[in-house]
């Protein structure tokens, strides 16, 4: 006959309803099938198996949720100042201690989403956009010629501080870095439809309406060449000072090109930064030494785009118009 700790499921029945019959132990031992003092065992500890063994916690729960505090409140400190605040605070624990409830309480130590500062003017003209453009269809988004500039670094490394967040927190505006357009940097301009993208280029000075025109003139028109051939398309870019100037609207107006009106700080929904964020990542691990090698490697990352992806990135304009009025014309994930 087993312990207590070896009682089959049947028998804790078996035991338990006996019990509460009021069947003495012996009777309830000779139908359960086990010794009396394993009955008396399980009836006295009301529990189903061994009580949990193990050092006893050295945090109360008041402890824990001191701990829970300081985290939402100041969520991009790092461990070290975590666990200085929460022993100032008269808790006895150690660093180890402290990373492990904090993952215990579903924190985990993550790069921040960066999202543009959004005033209530910019959200509402979004907002109005969204709306204005909800109901266009894949066809009509596949005329249109996505461009845009990113920065490109020789080093990756430098990401920014993290923070402490619990799943599905990505996007709680407590949990976000805000950014700044337009940091004094060397920028490489491109541009995509659903067909595929096009060519790259690299600019070395400040971008200002001559130098964005140029751009437009020879790598531009080009890309729509091999995007779309005789047929027509619009053209999108943002609201930058050199795409918005007069001797650039002149420029399109001159080249019987379309504009696509565009609102303000809106990477969301333009795909192609879905692009850039591809080449990054696959530039994750290489470590170029100049500017040349740079510019190879982003040629070479760039050059491993499939029209297959840049076609479902085209399809996702509908929700990501569907997001923004959902938002009420805030930044939204994409």
């Amino acid at each position: 006959m087993g312990k207590t700790s070896d009682l089959t499921a049947v028998q804790k029945t078996i035991i338990d309803t006996l019990h509460k019959e009021g069947k003495t132990q012996k009777v309830i031992a000779k139908e359960a099938g086990c010794s009396q003092s394993s009955v008396s065992k399980h009836i006295n500890r009301q529990a189903k198996g061994r009580k949990k063994c193990g050092r006893k916690k050295c945090t109360s729960s008041r402890d824990n949720r001191t701990l829970q505090r300081i985290v939402t409140t100041n969520p991009f400190k790092n461990v070290g100042e975590i666990h200085k605040e929460w022993t100032a605070a008269g808790v006895s624990a150690s660093r180890t201690t402290t990373r492990r409830l904090m993952k215990d309480m579903g924190f985990r130590c993550r790069i921040p989403c960066v999202k543009p500062l959004l005033n209530k003017k910019q959200r509402k003209k979004r907002l109005a956009w969204a709306k204005d453009k909800k109901d266009w269809t894949d066809a009509e988004w596949s005329k249109v010629m996505f461009s845009d500039e990113s920065k490109f670094c020789i080093s990756f490394g430098n990401q920014g501080p993290r923070v402490w967040r619990k799943s599905g927190e990505a996007q709680n505006p407590r949990c976000m870095r805000s950014s700044v357009k337009f940091p004094p940097s060397v920028m490489v301009w491109g541009a995509m439809s659903s067909a595929g993208v096009g060519p790259l280029s690299f600019l070395r000075s400040r971008v200002n309406a001559a130098v964005y025109q140029e751009v437009l003139e020879h790598f531009m028109l080009p890309a729509a060449d091999q995007l779309y051939g005789d047929a027509d398309f619009t053209f999108q870019q943002d609201l930058a000072p050199a795409h918005s100037a007069k001797t650039t609207s002149t420029w399109f107006k001159d080249h019987g090109i379309p504009v696509l009106d565009w609102p303000a700080n809106s990477p969301d929904l333009n795909p192609i930064e879905n692009l850039w964020g591809i080449v990054k990542r696959r530039m994750q691990y290489a470590r170029p030494n100049n500017a040349e090698e740079l510019k190879t490697t982003i040629r070479a990352a760039w050059a491993l785009i499939t029209p297959e992806q840049c076609h479902r990135l085209i399809e996702s304009m509908p929700r990501r118009i569907t997001a923004v009025i959902e938002a009420k014309g805030a930044p939204t994930k994409y």
